[in-house]
């Protein structure tokens, strides 16, 4: 199988990338903080997961061997499927994920589209105390070394908890993103309300 790829983003699309090795464009669904990052031309290193069924053949892409360690730790819970498991890593990033498994923040979790009262329940019966052990995924944030996408996912929570729609605010936090370099989740925030407000 295929478990990692390294060439050029060749196309970005709205949830997945197209990345060239050597001449052979691979279709991978990636979560939004990889894509956001991503740019026509980038060489990039991608940790691959296959999922094969009868009427379908997937390639997801992660940015690091954790990310995608924890896709397949999802993937083992019943009810989640891959499009769920996308959606959780695409809204809040591995640290927030597993801080909210392991504080049993069942409201955290329903805020993903897609995922109900009863599979967030699952997810922290099933993986509450996997996690609590697990020393790939630190407990608190300060920890993570990408502090860019754990403050992305405190501003996305943020605006979600102000009533915007979750495309919506992703949209709008990757355009502050792009523009302002290394803001802390407050100035996300506020930029991302500007850009919000009606003209």
């Amino acid at each position: 199988m295929i478990g990692m790829l390294r060439g050029k983003v060749w196309e970005i699309q709205s949830e997945r990338l197209v990345i060239d090795v050597q001449g052979v464009g691979y279709l991978l669904t990636v979560p939004y903080g990889l894509l956001s990052k991503a740019s026509p031309g980038q060489e990039l290193v991608i940790y691959t997961h296959v999922v094969m069924r009868e009427d379908d053949l997937s390639l997801y892409g992660f940015s690091s061997l954790e990310e995608k360690q924890l896709f397949l730790e999802l993937l083992s819970v019943s009810g989640i499927g891959p499009k769920a498991a996308i959606s959780l890593l695409s809204t809040f990033g591995a640290v927030q994920i597993q801080s909210a498994i392991v504080s049993e923040n069942c409201t955290l979790l329903t805020k993903v589209p897609g995922i109900g009262k009863k599979t967030a329940q699952r997810l922290i019966l099933e993986l509450k105390e996997k996690f609590k052990g697990h020393s790939s995924f630190p407990a608190g944030g300060e920890a993570y070394s990408d502090i860019s996408v754990l403050s992305h996912s405190e501003a996305l929570e943020t605006l979600l908890a102000l009533g915007f729609g979750l495309e919506e605010a992703r949209q709008t936090l990757g355009r502050v993103l792009k523009d302002g370099g290394d803001l802390t989740t407050e100035e996300q925030v506020k930029k991302a309300l500007r850009l919000l407000a009606p003209s």
